[in-house]
């Protein structure tokens, strides 16, 4: 016979602990099974990254890196021989007055275009919002250059701003006027190509802003009438510090086109000295003069200029973005 104590220990053994439910007796088994569902799932969802990650690997990180490497050498870009020259491509490059003048060029293409294309994107945002027939008819006019490629954009207007039967000029023969050869002078060149490629691009500007303006509630608007704002005091107050991230990707998208900007200015006066980009100075570089080391430095130059600019004015209208 067993003694009392074990007989006490045991009932109250069964008492204390009774046979759980199947699913309550390990749940960190469980949880352990849900984590691993979770990974193996997440594991597939990246696969589907590969198809981007070897793209991009391919067209842009492993040109990138041979260029740079080819921005050491004096290879001609044909011929399988070259030779290291060190820094001697950028030397050159700092002394390089063709590069000065684009340099200065792209500047001018980036920000002028970028002023000009968001300025007036703003404006016919604010008029293309209000509620008048013809609304959407303008709204496509607008935005129907940009459908256009920007080469075939090039085209047009050569065929407007050229001296010999140039429409311009036969505008200005009706007045008695003697034509104008107007892409021959460089500084108007350059403020040409810049109007131009506003002009194909301010569609972006417009309906980037459009989108901002009707996420603004218009309950701010009655507020603001209530208590006395007239149509300027509410632009300030409201529309503007509301359209901050419209701005950004605006500024951001415009500036970066206007600082590579190739195809319109190949298209309208073919990559001349006093109308080069950096882009159309590499194009001249590499294939006119067979200096593709030369070329590859341009372009690395190039690459950075751009990545500062950019940087700059992403973290300032981020900042902006955040005081608002």
């Amino acid at each position: 016979m067993a003694p009392v104590s074990q007989t006490l220990r045991g009932e109250a053994a069964s008492v204390v602990s009774p046979a759980a439910p199947v699913g309550l007796q390990r749940p960190g088994r469980r949880i352990q099974r849900h984590h691993r569902r979770v990974g193996s799932t997440r594991a597939r969802m990246n696969l589907f990254y590969v198809p981007a990650v070897v793209v991009f690997v391919a067209l842009v990180v492993y040109p990138f890196v041979r260029g740079l490497w080819y921005s050491f050498t004096n290879w001609n870009g044909y011929l399988p021989k070259y030779r290291i020259v060190g820094l001697d491509n950028y030397v050159q490059l700092l002394s390089d007055p063709n590069v000065y003048t684009a340099f200065f060029n792209t500047i001018v293409y980036g920000c002028g275009s970028t002023l000009l294309q968001n300025v007036l994107g703003l404006m016919f945002a604010l008029l293309l919002n209000t509620r008048f027939p013809g609304r959407t008819a303008g709204r496509t006019l607008i935005y129907l250059p940009v459908m256009i490629a920007p080469l075939i954009m090039g085209y047009l207007m050569y065929f407007f701003f050229r001296y010999q039967n140039g429409a311009l000029n036969d505008v200005v023969g009706l007045f008695g006027a003697a034509p104008v050869d107007w892409l021959s002078n460089g500084p108007r060149a350059v403020v040409i190509i810049t109007l131009v490629n506003t002009l194909q691009f301010v569609g972006v500007s417009m309906v980037i802003y459009l989108a901002g303006l009707q996420a603004i509630p218009k309950m701010f608007y009655e507020a603001a009438a209530l208590d006395g704002a007239n149509a300027w005091h509410q632009f300030r107050s409201i529309t503007l510090p509301m359209l901050i991230p419209a701005i950004t990707s605006s500024v951001m998208i415009n500036l970066i086109g206007g600082l590579k900007l190739f195809d319109v200015i190949m298209a309208l006066v073919g990559g001349n000295y006093p109308t080069n980009s950096l882009s159309t100075l590499i194009n001249r570089t590499y294939f006119g003069t067979q200096q593709a080391g030369y070329a590859s430095a341009i372009g690395v130059a190039m690459f950075i200029f751009i990545m500062v600019i950019s940087v700059i004015a992403q973290r300032y209208l981020t900042g902006k973005e955040v005081e608002q």
